[in-house]
């Protein structure tokens, strides 16, 4: 074994964005929906489905997707927990923690441009499904109720400045796709702001439930209802709105950083075996021809510290031939 100090230029960092789909079937588009039936029939059903791509009861492996959930800060459309607190109930809890969670304090209130909405949808992308974050741009849904269909992206392409929220940057939801507006105009609706929020640093979409219950070209009259008595079903109207729909893409984007270590072997250097078999038990060289026209096989190159410890080890892909006529370059690419 030899060792070799490196030098401050050996060592070079690059970090470069790599975008990829994100649903499990390894493309950008997605075209079913399926939700569990023990779930939906469940109490948590009322308030929050998790979304397949294939249907769980026919299909191994049926994989998540993303979640929704409907979130009223009244908290209408929902059974109370208890007599004693009628405003408690699970859609209010959705709507403190999507609060929370997005502006990071219980006071601010969900504006959707210049209108503040009290209820709302969302959807939430399984945390293992956008590794880092959500790419702007890539997001398109279409809903569709009856006859009426709904387009809508995120406006991140038609933006010169990005605003931020305490849960990382934050962008308008849409109509149109690829993050451009349709209408040549701002794809908002006319009365109640933007359709929603599009938050690609925790995978979020909180979708504005007064604009899509607009009725005619805006919306998709999503029959919104607010009793307390759990008959609502508003989330499955969504669900359903989203299945009718059968289009959804959305792609993921990380950063990768990489630590590219060049180790330079000159020719003078690491020509003369180390193994211990090519040593007699006298301590001479057991091949002569090993003292004049020496050589080694490079099979691995070890990372240490200043310690001696090993910190990392890079096998060659075969064996490389090293003598006193030879130089070698080894690159080594450590990713995180």
């Amino acid at each position: 074994m030899s060792f070799k100090r490196l030098d401050p230029e050996d060592i070079s960092i690059s970090a470069e964005s790599v975008v990829a789909p994100l649903w499990s079937t390894d493309t950008k588009y997605l075209t079913t929906f399926y939700t569990s039936s023990g779930q939906v029939s469940s109490n948590t059903g009322n308030y929050f489905y998790e979304i397949y791509e294939n249907d769980p009861a026919e299909s191994t492996p049926a994989n998540v997707q993303f979640a929704i959930a409907f979130g009223d800060r009244l908290g209408r459309g929902a059974v109370p927990y208890n007599t004693g607190a009628s405003t408690k109930t699970p859609s209010s809890t959705i709507y403190g923690q999507y609060r929370n969670l997005i502006f990071g304090d219980e006071d601010t209130g969900f504006m959707f441009s210049t209108f503040e909405a009290d209820y709302f949808y969302v959807i939430n992308v399984d945390r293992a499904r956008y590794k880092e974050k959500l790419l702007p741009g890539s997001f398109n849904l279409k809903l569709t109720n009856g006859a009426r269909t709904l387009h809508l992206t995120d406006n991140s392409r038609d933006l010169t400045t990005v605003s931020y929220v305490d849960a990382g940057r934050v962008y308008d939801v849409i109509s149109g796709s690829d993050g451009t507006s349709w209408d040549g105009g701002t794809g908002f609706t006319t009365n109640y702001g933007s359709y929603g929020k599009f938050l690609p640093d925790v995978g979020v979409i909180v979708l504005n439930g007064a604009a899509l219950q607009l009725n005619g070209v805006q919306g998709v009259n999503l029959g919104t209802t607010f009793g307390s008595d759990g008959t609502d079903l508003n989330l499955d109207k969504f669900y359903q709105a989203i299945y009718n729909g059968a289009s959804g893409s959305l792609q993921s984007e990380e950063t990768i950083s990489s630590n590219f270590i060049f180790v330079r072997v000159r020719n003078s250097e690491f020509n003369y075996s180390t193994n211990p078999s090519n040593i007699t038990s006298s301590g001479e060289l057991r091949h002569d021809v090993m003292i004049n026209t020496p050589q080694a096989y490079i099979t691995t190159v070890g990372l240490y510290n200043d310690n001696n410890d090993l910190l990392g080890v890079a096998k060659l892909s075969r064996p490389l031939l090293k003598d006193f006529t030879k130089e070698a370059l080894v690159r080594i690419k450590l990713d995180y």
